[in-house]
């Protein structure tokens, strides 16, 4: 779709973009996240699961102040090597981070750790999504699993990896879920909005 298209279709839509809280808060832009090789994400996210490189930048920092501190939280030595933005269907975009500094760790993430996070991809066919990522050698746990009960009834899901870890989940719910009958507002979904 168009840029113009876009920006028409959400134009029209001012009420239901906007949200209580942070003033003019309509939905989130992007997840970030710091990769150990930005060549190796870019790849899988393109490659593998189709999300676009958009645009990028860098190097950023400050080697004799304290910028990269006051700006963004971390060691005021930090760099940021490389910045790449890509673009993933219809969904919120990716900004990933390769970079350098003196106090840089590697988190290996559990779910059940306090921070934890994952990304989750809207599928047509979760069977097919299976299948493709086995064709790509792509690691997942166990699944997909069905839900059948309780309000995310009509949902089928799979857990998966990118190469450095990063956990990924495969999600479709075609026919929406059980909590929709009735609420007043719905997460977001693939559909069109009733009208």
């Amino acid at each position: 779709m168009k840029r113009a298209s876009l920006i028409a279709t959400f134009a029209c839509l001012p009420t239901l973009a906007m949200a209580q809280g942070l003033p003019g808060m309509r939905g989130i832009d992007h997840v970030g996240m710091t990769v150990p090789d930005l060549a190796e994400a870019v790849t899988f996210f393109g490659d593998v699961l189709g999300c676009t490189e958009v645009t990028g930048f860098g190097p950023l920092s400050d080697p004799e102040g304290t910028f990269m501190q006051d700006l963004l939280g971390v060691d005021p030595k930090a760099v940021i090597e490389k910045v790449t933005l890509m673009r993933c269907g219809f969904g919120a975009n990716l900004e990933l981070f390769q970079y350098s500094a003196p106090d840089q760790q590697t988190i290996t993430q559990k779910n059940s750790d306090i921070g934890a996070y994952h990304i989750a991809i809207y599928v047509d066919d979760i069977d097919a999504a299976v299948a493709y990522l086995d064709s790509k050698g792509v690691r997942h746990n166990w699944g997909p699993l069905p839900v059948g009960d309780g309000p995310t009834a009509g949902q089928k899901i799979i857990y998966f990896y990118a190469p450095w870890g990063l956990q990924m989940e495969a999600i479709t719910y075609p026919e929406g879920m059980a909590y929709e009958t009735g609420a007043d507002t719905i997460l977001w979904s693939p559909k069109a909005p009733a009208e």
